[in-house]
């Protein structure tokens, strides 16, 4: 019998173990073996390197806006969108066993999970430390031992790092949803005829006067829903602004196809990311 090669069954995440994002492979792929790794440029090398099939890539929060350091990685990978997924952040106060809300000084955990948390923080008088992760700092903590500091992580991190919780559900929005897409080496090759479509791309605007204007004008007049446009600068000009856009429909639907042909004529620059099937959950919130 064939034997499955062992990447195949590899989801790659950035963070130290029980990370939201480990949380969102679990949940998308409850089959897969997820791989933590350091950092966002070392996911992406997994995929494209052949240790892993997936790379689970958070790319915004419904609270803290986008994730900017992705959207700065993403036009240069080779990678494609194949999927999306919506985790709810049910963020937890960890601490070690024998330690109390009194005993607490600080905390520590990733600024978007820090300022997620910040009203909550401040009635409790605790000073929030910026750290590089959730779970790294549910770990840090772990490893102290100290009852004075504590972590805003996942119920996954107290899990895996004996830590007790001392406050759960402490996000100060109960809508904190972070929207994951997943990246494979190649791109989705069907998709399924009954559901909704999302298309990913990103564009640079040729410099001439109302460019995007023009652009943005396409998808109006062809019926094409724009449900995301970020902008960010590339290597530091002021005058070279690189776009990401999510848009419902597919680049063979015949409106989309007529708004990438408008759009290609006022840009320098476009590459479509991926298609693929829109997540229940965004279609609940319609």
């Amino acid at each position: 019998m064939h034997k499955q090669p062992k990447h195949e069954n590899i989801v790659a995440f950035q963070g130290e173990p029980g990370a939201y994002s480990n949380l969102a492979c679990r949940t998308m792929f409850p089959d897969m073996e997820a791989l933590p790794c350091h950092t966002f440029e070392d996911v992406f090398t997994a995929v494209e390197d052949g240790q892993a099939k997936y790379a689970m890539i958070p790319i915004e929060n419904s609270v803290a806006g986008r994730v900017a350091a992705i959207h700065h990685l993403i036009p240069h990978s080779s990678l494609h969108i194949i999927g999306e997924h919506f985790q709810r952040i049910n963020h937890h106060l960890l601490a070690i066993k024998g330690a109390t809300m009194e005993s607490l000084k600080t905390v520590r955990s990733h600024e978007q999970a820090l300022g997620q948390c910040r009203n909550n923080t401040l009635d409790w008088g605790i000073e929030p430390v910026v750290y590089s992760d959730t779970a790294g700092a549910a770990k840090l903590v772990s490893e102290l031992q100290d009852p004075t500091v504590g972590a805003i992580a996942s119920s996954l991190a107290g899990e895996i790092y004996g830590l007790q919780s001392l406050k759960k559900d402490i996000e100060d929005a109960a809508h904190n949803t972070t929207r994951f897409v997943i990246f494979s080496r190649e791109p989705l090759a069907d998709l399924p005829n009954d559901g909704k479509t999302v298309t990913s791309f990103v564009f640079q605007v040729r410099n001439v006067p109302a460019a995007l204007y023009k652009v943005m004008g396409g998808f109006a007049t062809n019926g094409v829903n724009m449900t995301k446009l970020e902008s960010y600068q590339l290597n530091g000009a002021f005058v070279a602004t690189l776009f990401y856009a999510d848009i419902e429909g597919h680049p063979d639907d015949v409106g989309v196809r007529h708004a990438f042909d408008e759009l290609e004529f006022f840009t320098h620059e476009f590459r479509v990311l991926g298609s693929y099937p829109a997540a229940q959950y965004r279609l609940d919130r319609k």
